[in-house]
Order: C-alpha cells, then sequence, then structure tokens
C-alpha cells in the first residue's frame, strides 16, 4: 500500500480516458484496419480505478442504510432507480469490458499473471453485486447488448471456481509489472493471499445458504494457513492529495467542500463514547466545539443527526461535525470534550486543546500532515479476515479462539488508522488495554452475547466501508440498528437496479415495476 497513492497520482492523466471508454478502447483494438492488441498494463489499472471510483455511490448508500452516516434518502430507507445508477453503469460499461478483455487478451498471449489479476477481480466486483444487488447480468455480461439477469446464487457458485481458476493460473507464470498493478504491485504472493481470503469471504457469507460446503472450505482455507493476516497485505486503496483533478477520498471532498455532504451519524458517536472508544477523535471532527443537535449552541460539538430525521438542513455548514481522519484523510479532532476527564479511560482529553477546533488546530493539524485528502477506502483487509475468522468460530465451530481474533481484528484497525494518522496515533498501551477490556468482556459473555461483541466492534471498525455492514447485518441481524426518525419505506434488503437498465434492457422491461420493488423487500440468496 505504501506506493499505491504515488502510482494512483501519475495515472489520474489517463483515468478519464479509462473510465469514459473503456467500451470504446476495447473496440478500437478489433479495427481490422489498425490490428493492434490492448495493452494489460494499461487495462489492469484502469480496471482497479473503476472499481474504487465506482465503489463510492454504493458505499455511501450503505452506509446510510446501515448508520455510518446520515444522509440522503437512504438515510430514510428511500430509494429510486436513480440512486446507484451511477456504479451500475459504471461497472458494466467500464470495469467488466476490460476485465473481459484482459482475461481474454491474457490468455491468448499467455500472461497469465494478469489473467489471474482480472479474474480475482471479477470474482471481487461480481461477489460485490450480488450482495448489493441479487441477481445481476453475470455470464452474457459485456458478450451481449441485453444480456439476461442471472440467480445470484448461480454467480456465487461460478464466482468460487473463479478463484480457483486463477490460482492455478498463477502457476502457469505470474509476470505483471508492478507499477500497473495499484493494489499489490504485481506481487504473486499477495495476490494469494487475497484470493484464498475472497473464497473465505464467499464461503462465510454462504454459511446459512450452504453450510455444509461453507464449514469444510472454511476449515480448508484455514488449514492451508495462506491468508491475508497483516495490515500490509490488505486489499485497501490509498488516495492521493491532488486537487485537479480531485484524487482525494470522496468523504473527504465532500465533507470539507464549504456545502458539505450530510451529517455525521450520532449513533456512530454515542456508540463509540459510550464504550470509551478513542477511535471518536479519527471518525469525527468538531468544526464548533460548542454546538449540539438542531444547530444549537449548547453541546459538545457533536452536531450530527439520528438516523431517518428528514428535516430540512439550516444554515449548518460551519456547525455541523464533518468525518475525520480516518477514512478520509481529514483532520484528527485534538479539542477538548468537556464531559471527559483529563486522564482518565481510553478515550480522554489528554493533549487536548482548549478553543475552536476550527481555527485555533487545523493549521497546526494541516502541518504535521493531516487533512490531506489522502484516505483509505478498505477493500478485503487484516481487520475483516479476523472478523470473519471470529464469526467463523463462533458460528461455524471453526476450533479457533474467536476472543484472540476478535482483539486482534480491533488492533489491527487502530494500527490502520494510525497509519493515517502520524501525528496523533492511537498510544500502542491504548489499544493493548482496549483490546484486553474487550477480551475480558468476551470471555465473560453467553454464546450469543460473544456474537453481539464480535459484530457490534466489526460495525464500528468497518466504519468506510458500509458496504461490509450492510452484509453483515443482513446475514447475522447484528448490532442492532436504531430505530429510524421518519422512515418512507422498510429496510432495503436489496439495492434498486439502475432505471436505465430497466429501461432498455429487453429482457427485463415487461417486469421491470416489479422487479424493482422486489429489490427492496426481497432478500438476497445468502440470507436465511
Amino acid at each position: 500500500m505504501k506506493n499505491t497513492k504515488l502510482k494512483f497520482l501519475s495515472l489520474l492523466t489517463v483515468t478519464a480516458m479509462f473510465l469514459g471508454a473503456c467500451a470504446d478502447f476495447v473496440d478500437i483494438n478489433n479495427d481490422p484496419n489498425n490490428p493492434t492488441s490492448p495493452q494489460l498494463s494499461l487495462l489492469l489499472p484502469a480496471t482497479q480505478l473503476s472499481i474504487v471510483g465506482n465503489f463510492n455511490t454504493i458505499n455511501r448508500g450503505a452506509s446510510n442504510v446501515i448508520q455510518h452516516r446520515a444522509a440522503g434518502n437512504l438515510n430514510r430507507w428511500d430509494q429510486t432507480g436513480g440512486t446507484f445508477q451511477a456504479t451500475w453503469l459504471g461497472y458494466y460499461t467500464q470495469a467488466i469490458p476490460d476485465l473481459e478483455a484482459m482475461i481474454n487478451v491474457g490468455t491468448e498471449q499467455g500472461s497469465w499473471g494478469y489473467v489471474a489479476i482480472a479474474k480475482l477481480q471479477k470474482a471481487f466486483l461480481f461477489g460485490l453485486m450480488v450482495d448489493v444487488w441479487g441477481d445481476v447480468p453475470y455470464f452474457e455480461a459485456a458478450k451481449v447488448s441485453d444480456p439476461k439477469f442471472d440467480n445470484g446464487e448461480v454467480i456465487y457458485d461460478d464466482l468460487l471456481r473463479l478463484i480457483d481458476e486463477a490460482l492455478l493460473d498463477m502457476d502457469k507464470g505470474f509476470t505483471v509489472l508492478s507499477s500497473a498493478d495499484l493494489f499489490y504491485q504485481g506481487s504473486k504472493v499477495k495476490w494469494t493471499k487475497f484470493a484464498n481470503s475472497l473464497k473465505f469471504k464467499l464461503l462465510l457469507q454462504t454459511r446459512k445458504a450452504n453450510p455444509t460446503r461453507s464449514i469444510q472450505g472454511i476449515n480448508a482455507l484455514l488449514q492451508g494457513n495462506n491468508l491475508i493476516e497483516s495490515n500490509v497485505d490488505d486489499f485497501s486503496f490509498l488516495f492521493g492529495t491532488n486537487t485537479a483533478p480531485d484524487a482525494r477520498h470522496p468523504w473527504y471532498s465532500t465533507a470539507y467542500s464549504p456545502g458539505r455532504d450530510g451529517y455525521v451519524s450520532m449513533v456512530v458517536h454515542d456508540r463509540l463514547k459510550a464504550q470509551d472508544d478513542p477511535r471518536l477523535r479519527y471518525y469525527i471532527f468538531r468544526i464548533n466545539e460548542r454546538a449540539g443537535l438542531a444547530n444549537s449552541q449548547v453541546g459538545e460539538g457533536y452536531y450530527g443527526r439520528y438516523p431517518g430525521d428528514g428535516a430540512a438542513s439550516p444554515a449548518d455548514q460551519n456547525t455541523r461535525a464533518i468525518v475525520g481522519i480516518y477514512p478520509s484523510g481529514g483532520v484528527y479532532d485534538n479539542g477538548r470534550i468537556p464531559s471527559l476527564g483529563n486522564t482518565t479511560g481510553f478515550l480522554n482529553n489528554v493533549g487536548s486543546t482548549t478553543g475552536s477546533t476550527a481555527n485555533s488546530f487545523r493549521l497546526v493539524l494541516f502541518a504535521n500532515g493531516d487533512g490531506t485528502g489522502a484516505g483509505r477506502q478498505p477493500l478485503l483487509t487484516n481487520t475483516m479476515m479476523r472478523f470473519y475468522r471470529a464469526e467463523a468460530a463462533l458460528t461455524l465451530n471453526t476450533g479457533e479462539d474467536a476472543g484472540l481474533l476478535l482483539s486482534t481484528a480491533v488492533a489491527a484497525n487502530m494500527q490502520s488508522i494510525n497509519s493515517l494518522s502520524p501525528a496523533f496515533p492511537i498510544p500502542a498501551a491504548t489499544i493493548t488495554g482496549f483490546t484486553q477490556r474487550l477480551v475480558t468482556q468476551f470471555n465473560a459473555a453467553s454464546d450469543a452475547e460473544k456474537l453481539e461483541i464480535v459484530m457490534m466492534q466489526k460495525w464500528i471498525a468497518m466504519y468506510g466501508n458500509g458496504v461490509e455492514s450492510y452484509n453483515d447485518y443482513r446475514r447475522t441481524g447484528l448490532p442492532a440498528l436504531e430505530d429510524l426518525i421518519a422512515p418512507l419505506d422498510v429496510f432495503p434488503e436489496r439495492f434498486y437496479f439502475a432505471e436505465t437498465e430497466l429501461t432498455s434492457n429487453e429482457t427485463v422491461i415487461e417486469n421491470r415495476d416489479q422487479l424493482q420493488r422486489n429489490q427492496q423487500i426481497v432478500p438476497v440468496f445468502w440470507k436465511k
């Protein structure tokens, strides 16, 4: 990951070409009057930028559904055919055609490293798409003009096959230009760990739909002992600092703009403060430390909203709290929190400064390297894997120590936060003390309570990847969500299809209205 930001910046000049005209790019290469072959070293970063860039819309939506954020209609469980259209079109016109081109051309050329990575990225992407949309075009995607929608369970089965196929491809020879691979710089070792970890994720996701396969497959992966187990192996993306074009984390670009973007979730604030969690200062930055709810000036600066609040936004852009240093690369909140003790607890006022956080601290924080927008987008990480394994230990009896996995998952998350906050790291003693306290609570809990503790801690750690928590909640029902103030619909079991797909794809036009409504109320196949 340490080189990802530089490679991202170097590719910004060609990003628009790749993300806006990938289909044309492939067509050009089929020109009989000018025969050429797509350059795999250019297609690879284009697919990676598309996967990350188009993830933002569904991530924001899921983060609002799952109460990590409080913005937009999905904060009230309402969606339309336009809500996720940008992501749908981005994946089907950019990432997927390029992935298919990489697989086809790479196979013809015997470039098995590129083929393997393309297959693994395809498995990751379609797993993500099935999770949020259910049935989607898969087998005919990027091959015919009106691809039929395939059953999500059938797609999952093929994705597991595709991962195994990619692992075999790697053994045929793995040569990938390091500068072309924004995730792992052409490392076969890291891509192999990713492949096994992705397979683990898919098997855990379907543990209720196909328990026998999940138990056997997960135990085999644990025995193989070649999973993501370190933050340096994270499948995550580090954004840059450029403003023109904007290479910064999308949450930073909107939160730190004059217009702001929605509100921070008071559920996040309440839960972190209630458990004396030091991550509060990293997740939320208070612009006005006297602000309270409803734009009052009687509070501690945590001016956000509770889920389902549909009230109009007043002129509060300089009052509302915003996202902090994690995951967006924003500003660490070093302001005093009046209700806390000066030195007691893991969330305390040690080293805090009094006065306006907006005016007194920001110049200092920027001087220390914070507030640049060089945030992180976690996609499949060491933290996630340790939580997966803890859940598997509790639900599939894998024999691993769920308490130890819980503590190391939280520690890994805090260390990931520290990587974005070198000037204000969470002290090692705080990480140790906090995780030891968690293990004590975990060991004293019942079996049901143990799973609740694991999933609550994962919900906190997944701040920045709402899709992951959206999946967790539908799979486990945990952690419990807060009641909405004014819901506009029932809890969305899946996301709406792009309206353009339903009105142009001949295979679904006749049933589009019912198909769309079913997205709100019919669960994805793995929810049992």
